[in-house]
């Protein structure tokens, strides 16, 4: 018999990653199981948003077990991403994976802090509260779907540019869903601050996904 040449994998790290993010799943899930169902569901219905968004908001175990487990997912679905459609060759260590993690979670930092002093200069901290949580909600329910593909292009089918389309257009309609029942249920509030509401639709909802479009034709 002759020998045979085998290459170990570069999907080590990512499963290291993938299970420490499916832990914090779990938490939440195990520990608000009656608030995880009802988050589930969030896309088909307003149920969640209604019965969690005038209590805890932001400060909450499971907000924050929901909110590491998506950036966890976020992150590493960019590294993949680039990886399928730019470079298939040469992103074979996670060296990119730190900074690309470190650049979301600095971005979301800076944009929640950047919200939440709008809110407190223009005495709105209630309402502004309620958009974070309503938006950061979606976006979390979005790591669902990152998490799947994940799974999907790392295990199953490798450099799938079907599975990188079909997660984006299902990503992003997720979060077209939550961004309309924003400005449903905030019509008053957007229309007194409507100049203020375009720079900031401006500056920190567009912009990010012209950077990381940007990034991905690098």
């Amino acid at each position: 018999m002759e020998p045979i040449l085998r290459t170990v994998g570069t999907a080590d790290w990512m499963t290291i990653i993938l299970v420490t993010s499916l832990v914090f799943l779990v938490l939440a899930k195990r520990l608000f199981y009656t608030r995880f169902m009802n988050f589930i569901i969030l896309p088909f219905n307003n149920k969640y948003i209604f019965m969690y968004n005038k209590k805890e908001k932001l400060v909450s175990w499971f907000h924050i077990f929901f909110t590491i487990f998506q950036t966890l997912n976020f992150a590493l679905f960019v590294y993949l991403v680039r990886k399928v459609l730019i470079a298939p060759s040469t992103d074979e260590y996670p060296f990119m994976y730190p900074i690309i993690l470190g650049c979301i979670v600095g971005f979301l930092v800076v944009k929640m802090v950047l919200q939440l002093s709008n809110g407190f200069i223009f005495g709105s901290n209630r309402t502004i509260g309620e958009l974070i949580f309503k938006k950061l909600s979606y976006l979390n329910y979005s790591g669902l779907v990152m998490f799947i593909a994940n799974l999907l292009m790392v295990y199953v089918v490798k450099n799938s540019i079907v599975i990188v389309y079909a997660s984006i257009l299902i990503i992003l309609l997720i979060n077209i869903i939550g961004w309309a029942t924003v400005l449903r249920n905030h019509q008053k509030f957007i229309t007194n601050y409507f100049f203020y509401f375009i720079l900031y639709l401006c500056a920190l909802e567009i912009s990010p996904f012209i950077i990381i479009g940007s990034y991905l034709k690098l």
